[in-house]
C-alpha cells in the first residue's frame, strides 16, 4: 500500500513527533514535576536506542549482539538499562541542585555518548548500527509506517495514561511538594532522597523507551543521531514552551515545536545557497526567539500547569 506523498509525509511528521512527545513526558517528570534539571536527555534516548540496537538485530554485525530479540524485548530492556543508568547517576547527582545538577548530568551525558562512539566493539562505533528490524516491514509500502504509527501512539496514550494516575497521586503531590519547597516537605517527613531519585529514574526509564522506538523508527543510528542540540535542547523547548508539569502540554509543545522545526526546514531551503549550507544553525536560531516569544507573552507555557483552587478563608 502506497500512501500519496503529503500523507506519507504526515504519518511520518506524527510518528517523529510522537516520538518527541515520550521524551517530553520523560522531562516532565524529572523537571516538571519534580523540579529536577537534567540536561543530559541525550544520554538515556542513545542508551535506549542502542540497547534495543542490540538486542534486536540480526547475527553477523561488527557489534556486539545480533540476539535477533522480538522488538518488545529490546523496549523493554532499553527501559530498564536507562532506569539502572538513573539510579547510578542518580545517587551521585540527586542531593544537587538546579544549575549545579544541570552540568553533572550533561558532563555524563557526553560520557556516554563519547563511549558510544569510541567502543566499536560494542556499537560499531562512527558507522553505527544498521538493519534495525521494524514491525511488518515484510508488508511492504507505506503500511510499517501506518503500523509504526500506531505503535508510536499506544506507548504515547499509555505513558501519558499513566503518568496522568501519577500526577494525581499522593506520589504526584510529594512530588511537587519537593519541586516548591524541599525542606518543609523533608519537615513533614518525607524521603527528600528517595522520592527525587524515583522520579529520576522513572523519567529516564520513559526517555529510554523512547529511544528504543527512534531506533526501530529509523532503522539505523550512530553517536552523530545524539547530538545535544537537536535532543537534549529540542526536548526541553518542547516541554517549556508547551506548559511545564502538564503532562498534556508538553505532548502539544512537541507537536507544535516539531511542526515549527519540520516547516522551519522547507523555508530554508528557499534561501539563497549560501544560506543553505547554515540551515541547521538558523533554525537552533528560530526555535530560540520561538522560545524567548513564549516566555515574554505566556512564561507558564501554552497549557499552563494545574493548580489547586485555593480554599476561601471562612467569615466571621
Amino acid at each position: 500500500m502506497e500512501l500519496p506523498g503529503l500523507l506519507s509525509f504526515l504519518v511520518f511528521f506524527v510518528t517523529f513527533a510522537g516520538l518527541y512527545g515520550v521524551f517530553a513526558l520523560g522531562l516532565n517528570v524529572q523537571w516538571g514535576i519534580s523540579g529536577q534539571f537534567n540536561l543530559g536527555v541525550h544520554a538515556f534516548w542513545a542508551v535506549g536506542a542502542y540497547t534495543s540496537a542490540i538486542l534486536t538485530t540480526e547475527p553477523g554485525g561488527a557489534h556486539l549482539g545480533g540476539f535477533g530479540l522480538p522488538m518488545i524485548a529490546g523496549l523493554a530492556a532499553a527501559m530498564i538499562l536507562c532506569a539502572l543508568l538513573a539510579v547510578l547517576v542518580g545517587l551521585i547527582t540527586v542531593n544537587l541542585r538546579t544549575d549545579y545538577l544541570a552540568i553533572a548530568t550533561i558532563g555524563i551525558a557526553e560520557v556516554v555518548r563519547l563511549v558510544l562512539k569510541n567502543e566499536a566493539w560494542l556499537t560499531n562505533g562512527v558507522r553505527g548500527i544498521p538493519g534495525i528490524p521494524r514491525p511488518f516491514a515484510e508488508l511492504g509500502g507505506d503500511a510499517p509506517a501506518l503500523v509504526f504509527l500506531a505503535i508510536v501512539a499506544l506507548a504515547l496514550g499509555l505513558v501519558y495514561a499513566a503518568l496522568e494516575i501519577l500526577r494525581r497521586s499522593p506520589w504526584g503531590r510529594v512530588q511537587r511538594a519537593l519541586r516548591e519547597d524541599e525542606a518543609a516537605a523533608g519537615a513533614a517527613g518525607k524521603n527528600v532522597t528517595g522520592f527525587r531519585l524515583q522520579s529520576f529514574v522513572l523519567g529516564a526509564a520513559i526517555m529510554g523507551l523512547g529511544g528504543g522506538l527512534y531506533a526501530h523508527f529509523f532503522a539505523f543510528i550512530s553517536p552523530e543521531a545524539f547530538d545535544p542540540l537537536i535532543t537534549t535542547f529540542v526536548v526541553w523547548v518542547m516541554l517549556i514552551a508547551g506548559g511545564s508539569g502538564n503532562n498534556l502540554g508538553a505532548v502539544v509543545g512537541a507537536f507544535v515545536i516539531w511542526g515549527i522545526w519540520s516547516g522551519s526546514g522547507f523555508l530554508t531551503e528557499l534561501l539563497p545557497i549560501e544560506f543553505q549550507t547554515r540551515a541547521g544553525s538558523l533554525r537552533i536560531l528560530l526555535i530560540g526567539i520561538l522560545l524567548q516569544i513564549i516566555l515574554l507573552t505566556r512564561p507558564e507555557g501554552l497549557i499552563p500547569e494545574e493548580t489547586a483552587p485555593r480554599r476561601k478563608s471562612g467569615g466571621g
